[in-house]
């Protein structure tokens, strides 16, 4: 028997019973790839079986072939544009707002309780019901898309900062109390260092909030510039529906594409985090 034979055994013996070891990021990109690939030959078989008319679905080839020449064309990078500056610069406030402010309130008790019954009360209406109001406010630009996506995704990056500054672990912050450092020195050299792998956490979630909310908020104003517009207007183009699957297959890889950049920040990042949850 071999080394290498030994070791693997030797690992198959030492791992608990009935559990199964964690895919590698070789696997897990083999299994996502052949998951899409089925989807799309599932899309692609659907579109040619002749069930529906291909004026009203057409297959997956054509929607890919048009989404790629749609990146040669002016008027759509304007429109990707528009939508990716939103997206971003929204996301950005968010972080600016929410952040200090779940410090503030996961660290002073007494401006938590006293804040509770408005943030409770604001937190449940949904960014869709106030768009005709910034709509009319605002107009239908950069400022509506931003203020409608803060609005949105400050609650994910809010919680999550406090309750990560509720999870820090109390014997590491009376260590640096019992050496003298004031609850400010705490809060920035304890706190907030531990809490920041939630704070992440809630970041990643709000970009896909601010995604969606980016796209839904400019195909419901249906003017302006951006990508959810461009899909709202392509029933006055002889291509509509190719280009509303076009716009839709262009959302689904700017959301895959932000989604894959914050994990490899998160594991670049955050690694102690990750290494310790492991070995827990």
């Amino acid at each position: 028997m071999s080394a290498l034979q030994r070791r693997s055994r030797s690992r198959e013996a030492t791992s608990p019973p009935g559990r199964r070891r964690p895919l590698t990021r070789a696997g897990i990109v083999v299994r996502g790839t052949i998951g899409l690939l089925v989807l799309f030959a599932l899309l692609e078989a659907l579109g040619r079986a002749g069930i529906v008319s291909r004026d009203s679905y057409p297959p997956a080839s054509d929607v890919l072939v048009h989404a790629v020449k749609l990146l040669g064309d002016s008027e759509f990078q304007t429109h990707l544009k528009a939508t990716v500056t939103a997206w971003l610069f929204g996301l950005a406030l968010s972080i600016l707002v929410a952040v200090p402010l779940g410090v503030l309130l996961g660290s002073v008790p007494i401006v938590n309780t006293a804040t509770r019954a408005v943030v409770e009360f604001l937190r449940p209406i949904p960014s869709v019901a106030i768009i005709p109001l910034a709509g009319l406010i605002l107009g239908s630009g950069l400022e509506m898309k931003a203020t409608l996506i803060v609005y949105a995704t400050t609650w994910p990056i809010l919680f999550n900062t406090m309750y990560g500054l509720r999870d820090v672990d109390p014997v590491a912050k009376d260590t640096l109390r019992a050496y003298g450092f004031g609850e400010m020195q705490v809060l920035w050299r304890v706190s907030i260092p531990a809490a920041s792998p939630f704070i992440y956490t809630g970041i990643r979630l709000a970009a896909a909030v601010a995604l969606i909310l980016t796209i839904g908020t400019e195909i419901l104003s249906s003017f302006g510039e951006g990508i959810g517009t461009f899909m709202a207007q392509s029933n006055l183009n002889p291509d509509g529906v190719i280009d509303a699957m076009s716009g839709t297959l262009w959302t689904g890889v700017l959301g895959v594409l932000a989604n894959l950049l914050l994990m490899v920040g998160d594991r670049k990042l955050f690694f102690w985090h990750h290494g310790r949850e492991g070995r827990a």
